[in-house]
Order: C-alpha cells, then sequence, then structure tokens
C-alpha cells in the first residue's frame, strides 16, 4: 500500500489539471462518472493515504488500497483495471485498481486535516493526546493507527522504530515522557526523509531494517515478526530496540 509521501509526490503529479474542466470522465469505479463531465477541479487535497479531487459540489476521493495506481497524460493499463479516468483539455489522470468514492463538503469538513504527517497543519500535541489515551496500545499498531498519524505505512512504522531504539511491541503506556515524543517527532521526520529519497529513487538504499537480515549497529539477526493487532511485518533488532 503506499504511504503518505507517495500519495503526495502523486498529488505532484497531478497538479497540472488543478483549475482545468474536466471533458470526459469513465472507468468502472460505481460512481456516476458523467456527473463530473463540464466540472472544473478546484483542488487536490491530501490526507495520509487518500486523495480528494475536489469540485464545487462533490469530491473524489481516491484510495490505491494495496495495489492501485495511477498514470498521467496515458492510459498504461487495461479497461478492466481502470476505475476513474478523467481528461483534459491538456491531458489525463488515470486511476486503476483502487477505491473510487464521492463524498460531499460536509465529509471533508469532518477530516481531522492535523492528523496528516506531513502537512502543515500537522498537530503533535494532538497526536500526543491521542496516544496517552491508549496507553495499552503496542507501537507498531499506534504509528499504524491513521486516526493517529495519518499517512504512516509499515516502512515508516519500521524504520522510525528502529531509529529510536523501541521494540515494535512496546506498550504506549510504558514509554518514557521522552521516548514518547522521540515517537512522534521521527514518524514526521521519516515520512518527509521518505519523501525526498522516494522522489530521487534511492529509497530502498537507505532503509536501515525494513526487509533486512542483520542489524546494522550490531551484526545481529534482524528478527521479522507479524505483530500487534494488525499483525502486520516487523522487521526489529532485539539488542538494538528496547522492549518497554
Amino acid at each position: 500500500m503506499p504511504e503518505g509521501p507517495s500519495i503526495l509526490l502523486m498529488k505532484e503529479n497531478l497538479q497540472k489539471f488543478a483549475g482545468k474542466k474536466v471533458v470526459e470522465a469513465s472507468g468502472n469505479a460505481s460512481i456516476d462518472t458523467g456527473m463530473l463531465e463540464g466540472k472544473t477541479l478546484l483542488e487536490i487535497r491530501t490526507f495520509g493515504k487518500q486523495t480528494y479531487l475536489i469540485f464545487d459540489e462533490v469530491s473524489v476521493r481516491i484510495h490505491l488500497l494495496m495495489f492501485g495506481s495511477y498514470s498521467v497524460d496515458e492510459q498504461t493499463k487495461p479497461d478492466k483495471n481502470l476505475r476513474l479516468a478523467l481528461l483534459f483539455t491538456t491531458g489525463g489522470m488515470y486511476f486503476y485498481t483502487c477505491s473510487v468514492k464521492l463524498v460531499d463538503p460536509e465529509f471533508l469538513s469532518a477530516i481531522d486535516w492535523e492528523a496528516d504527517i506531513l502537512s502543515d497543519n500537522w498537530s503533535p500535541e494532538k497526536a500526543e493526546k491521542k496516544l496517552k489515551a491508549k496507553p495499552e496500545m503496542m507501537v507498531c499498531d499506534a504509528l499504524m493507527d491513521q486516526d493517529i498519524f495519518s499517512g504512516v505505512g509499515n516502512i515508516i512504522k519500521n524504520e522510525v522504530l528502529f531509529r529510536i531504539g523501541v521494540h515494535p511491541e512496546s506498550l504506549i503506556g510504558k514509554l518514557p515522557a521522552k521516548k514518547l515524543k522521540e515517537l512522534i517527532a521521527e514518524a514526521r521526520n521519516y515520512s518527509f526523509d521518505f519523501l525526498e529519497w522516494k522522489r530521487a529513487f534511492v529509497l530502498k538504499k537507505h532503509w536501515q531494517i525494513y526487509h533486512k537480515k542483520i542489524c546494522p549497529v550490531c551484526g545481529q539477526k534482524v528478527i521479522k515478526k507479524n505483530t500487534g493487532l494488525g499483525k502486520r511485518s516487523s522487521f526489529y533488532c532485539e539488542k538494538d530496540q528496547k522492549l518497554y
């Protein structure tokens, strides 16, 4: 599943269509694509792993899920995979194997935009308050909680926990206050590092623990285990990441 930084890069690639009028809409998503024709794309906004194409009376929510993708100006996958295509006089955007839904302005206004890890509106104070309300939650689940860290995915989770030396099965309520603040700060810091590395096509070169077999710090074997309620894969070093 694409993580927040990848979605932000997608927004950058689609940004040239903001302010343009849709001349044709198609695709096999369960929406009335015809209602988008003739409408102007006012703005493109992202919230974590979700993208919102905002029109005057309605917006389209795009979620790439596990295997979704997109292309610009050219359809690169067969019609059976094409959920939505929006064509403009200057080109087009195409979304494949993803979730496409229509949402109204009230839905957008209810979103907690301060939870987006990459947003200028990001609120570390609000994140800390939400975390403290869930002392029995494992840190691996907390980082993947989109209500707290919108945009964080499994790569960011693993790399952040290695950076701060915390075992993924540690409980939020047992983390020292300093370590809790480190968790929040590094979730944002690493997300921006991810963004820059992804933009430069060098993300994998910078992985320290994710899908590694040997710890780069001590040389000990890296543990791979499905952790937390989400049972997502965690990679960690038992020597360099403390269990709280």
